[in-house]
């Protein structure tokens, strides 16, 4: 065998940096992201947005899932956590009436295996006046709440699962979350 010149040495050390930087991309940020917390706490006394123009101010003690949040400029999702209680406001572009987006929700609920509409639909109101409706629904293990409003083309749609007991407790506070809903044109834009 003979031997390793200065050149082949110096590309051996450069491809060996290389396949380094790689594994540590590749294994390292994996694990910084999977050590971040998914789950980040979010003030309750000034308003959030959602997307698309709308707002609302979360419940005391929310935390917000960034894995679940997305927020565009016109539209949006925004997955608030209030212990093990899931509250979902998604934000989209729709250009039916109030009651097709009520069906267009309780379909998509139904749709998926286990959950079922309960009870009568009721109509709803925030703060600012946006008239909606409001239902409950069940799935295994889990109670939900839902209610649609409909403003300019967009449907805020709402939708809250939890444990009975764990719902019972916090549906007050979401209730008064979700009459802070606000749509504000101006912001759509």
């Amino acid at each position: 065998m003979g031997w390793v010149t200065r050149r082949q040495l110096t590309n051996l050390l450069g491809a060996l940096s290389l396949v380094a930087a790689l594994a540590g991309i590749a294994f390292g940020l994996p694990a910084f992201d999977r050590a971040l917390p998914a789950e980040r706490p979010v003030p309750s006394d000034r308003p959030y947005v959602i997307g698309g123009g709308v707002t609302v101010v979360p419940p005391p003690g929310a935390r917000i899932d960034v894995t679940e949040t997305r927020p565009t400029q016109d539209a949006g999702t925004v997955l608030f956590r209030i212990g093990p209680v899931r509250y979902l406001i998604t934000v989209r572009r729709f250009d039916g009436d109030l009651g097709a987006a009520a069906i267009r929700l309780r379909q998509r609920i139904t749709g998926t295996s286990g959950y079922q509409v309960t009870g009568t639909e009721l109509t709803v109101a925030t703060g600012t006046g946006l008239a909606g409706l409001q239902g409950g629904y069940t799935a295994p293990g889990r109670g939900g709440r839902y209610a649609v409003f409909v403003a300019d083309g967009r449907t805020i749609e709402v939708t809250v699962s939890g444990a009975d007991l764990d719902l019972g407790r916090i549906l007050p506070a979401i209730d008064a979350s979700t009459k802070t809903l606000r749509y504000d044109p101006e912001a759509a834009q």
